[in-house]
């Protein structure tokens, strides 16, 4: 694939996550536009497992981001040109039961992989993905901007809070530092709203969730019917993140910065709506709600206002939500019903789609 005016083509590529949902459809797309990945992540998280589905052309290192000396090791041995760091623990209700793992993880993990960044020459951008509930969120249905205030109510979105701050402290003091006039490696935050597509597995997703009660024979438990979310396909956010690593590849300064990803026009749905349109696809799935007062918080209502990557990296969606919901339940349908594995035909699909738009990514 020519895109990213071919920026990637044999650019050594050290990807942390690899092995997660997102992570494994940005090591295919990564290899399809000719990138050198090594990936770097836990050991499978899932049975199915995408990224061992997919058996991408990349290698990989089975390792912890807690683990400094692994990761020291791995950027000296590899010498990456660019580093997209998406490992974490990414899950709300998780966070409730394990904090101080959650903490580890999505803080002192990601300034163990700045940290090693920081002491290898060769790496000359970084694009760090931390997530929508990063914002101090207040429920108002007024759409986070990138400068608003960090917070987090729950341990997981208080961790990707913290970790934004992480970001600003090492872009500041390490990576352009006034004194030293060092501005390498160029480093940027990127945050997106629920991401859906096919291959994700993970607990306590919305989707995944409502597949494995089909493929059981079960009805799925939906615990917050009207919760009100920016749902995008996986490829929209990855699509922004190839953008904006262009532009630090480049040496665009102006790209080191904080980032949102999502529908535009702050686009949302709530739950129940998404299920209504997933049955449309795959009339088998089904579901009662049931409604549990006494569970741990998790917002109610989250929104994006995306209008800097529109204006400044000219990016933009290429599905609408409908699209993306249609694309995520038959992927599914087609794994289940004829073992189908659909994500590169999605991929060129989606590329397809964003060339009829003539997307700038795709010139």
């Amino acid at each position: 694939m020519n895109l990213f005016s071919n920026i990637y083509k044999g650019k050594k590529v050290l990807l942390t996550g690899h092995s997660g949902f997102k992570g494994s459809w940005l090591a295919l797309w990564l290899n399809s536009l000719g990138a050198d990945v090594l990936g770097f992540s836990l050991d499978f998280p899932s049975n199915p497992n995408h990224f061992q589905l997919l058996q991408p052309n990349i290698s990989s290192v089975v390792g912890d981001i807690r683990d400094k000396e692994l990761l020291k090791k791995t950027f000296s041995d590899f010498k990456p040109e660019i580093v997209f760091h998406l490992a974490a623990q990414s899950l709300v209700r998780h966070s409730y039961s394990y904090p101080l793992e959650t903490f580890e993880i999505n803080i002192i993990g990601t300034a163990n992989v700045f940290e090693a960044a920081r002491n290898c020459a060769s790496v000359k951008a970084i694009v760090n993905v931390t997530s929508d509930k990063c914002y101090e969120n207040k429920e108002d249905d007024i759409a986070c901007k990138e400068d608003d205030r960090m917070g987090g109510y729950d341990p997981y979105s208080a961790s990707k809070g913290c970790a934004e701050l992480i970001v600003n402290s090492y872009r500041s003091s390490f990576f352009k530092n006034k004194q030293t006039g060092k501005s390498w490696p160029l480093l940027a935050s990127v945050r997106a709203g629920n991401v859906i597509g096919g291959g994700d597995w993970a607990d306590d997703r919305l989707i995944p969730d409502v597949v494995k009660a089909v493929v059981s024979g079960n009805k799925a438990l939906i615990r917050n019917p009207h919760s009100t979310r920016p749902w995008q396909h996986v490829l929209e956010p990855l699509s922004g993140y190839l953008c904006l690593g262009k532009l630090l590849l480049e040496g665009n300064e102006i790209a080191a910065d904080g980032w949102n990803f999502g529908p535009m026009n702050n686009e949302t749905l709530k739950v129940s709506e998404v299920l209504n349109k997933i049955k449309q696809v795959w009339p088998s799935i089904d579901y009662i709600v049931e409604e549990n007062k006494t569970a741990p918080h998790e917002a109610s209502l989250l929104r994006l206002d995306c209008a800097k990557a529109s204006t400044h990296l000219k990016w933009l969606p290429v599905w609408s939500m409908d699209k993306a919901i249609e694309k995520t339940a038959g992927w599914y349908k087609a794994f289940y019903n004829s073992g189908e594995l659909l994500t590169m035909r999605d991929l060129e699909s989606y590329v397809a789609d964003a060339k009829i738009k003539e997307l700038q990514w795709t010139l």
